[in-house]
């Protein structure tokens, strides 16, 4: 049983899960200390993590049964769960009905306008899947996919989405497309042989690069805006220029010549800046309302 579990959570990164969870939290603190002055109780709390917990098994279950074909063919992800032969097709399927479930529960307990937004939300679960068969955007499909989370732990206490949360979202979207288009680069060779579509495969690894960087110049931008947009102050600010110096070492790290830290510079370095920025916007509401 728990070699099945094991199976389970490396099928859907449960380590990812650092990307998307500081996130959802830091939207639920911020839009809940925003608009009604306090923090989320902490019932909140544990639903919008089954919410994301759902939200993220449901559409790793989903790429992983769309993918499974290609996933076979490419040296990278043929020892995955269903190529591997480790899960059968049926029960990744039933896996994810069960996700989808606990996502409408978390959604329902929360609030009215979370679950009028779970329509958008499953589109896009499902559709960005299919984003590589025909868009080198979908890098930025993912981006609104998973950025969903943050925006969706604002609109879980509030019942509300405000100039904020749409710059968070943005900033976040923008963030996470930047480091996929990074990560992509492991998969060039293989999407252009295949006909998929991705940046690094239509624009090659300098280009992608420069792109990757000028998405996250935006994401730069749009952590400075929300500071002066929202009502956090300085140990926010604090938070939000350390994070700016591990966007700007990731980038530092990597050259078309030298991929050799990619692993260090996609999954490392942008865990640390989610938790960084979680982290003293934590301390910083918290000190707003003590």
């Amino acid at each position: 049983m728990f070699k099945k579990i094991s199976i389970y959570l490396e099928m859907i990164k449960i380590e990812h899960t650092l990307f998307t969870l500081p996130f959802a939290f830091m939207g639920a603190l911020l839009g809940s200390v925003s608009v009604h002055g306090v923090l989320p109780s902490w019932a909140q709390i544990g639903w919008i993590v089954m919410a994301l917990f759902g939200a993220r098994s449901a559409a790793f279950g989903l790429n992983r049964i769309i993918d499974q074909v290609i996933d076979k063919k490419n040296p990278r992800t043929e020892n995955r769960a269903i190529p591997a032969g480790l899960l059968k097709t049926i029960e990744v399927v039933v896996f994810t009905i069960i996700s989808f479930i606990l996502l409408f529960w978390a959604a329902m307990e929360l609030s009215p306008l979370a679950v009028k937004l779970l329509p958008i939300a499953v589109f896009m679960l499902v559709i960005y899947s299919y984003t590589k068969r025909f868009t080198w955007l979908c890098h930025v499909i993912l981006g609104m996919t998973t950025s969903l989370a943050a925006l969706g732990g604002w609109v879980a206490v509030t019942n509300s989405v405000d100039l904020s949360a749409i710059i968070f979202y943005i900033t976040l979207s923008f963030w996470t497309a930047g480091f996929d288009i990074i990560y992509a680069i492991q998969d060039m060779e293989f999407d252009k042989k295949e006909g998929l579509y991705s940046i690094p495969a239509r624009f090659g690894i300098y280009s992608s690069l420069k792109i990757a960087r000028i998405f996250h110049v935006i994401t730069a931008i749009g952590f400075i805006t929300l500071f002066f947009t929202s009502s956090l102050s300085w140990w926010y600010f604090v938070g939000m220029l350390i994070s700016l110096g591990i966007l700007f070492y990731e980038h530092f790290i990597l050259s078309p010549n030298d991929m050799s830290k990619l692993q260090m510079s996609f999954f490392t370095m942008n865990s640390v800046l989610s938790i960084i920025v979680f982290v003293f916007t934590f301390v910083d509401l918290v000190v707003q309302t003590t």
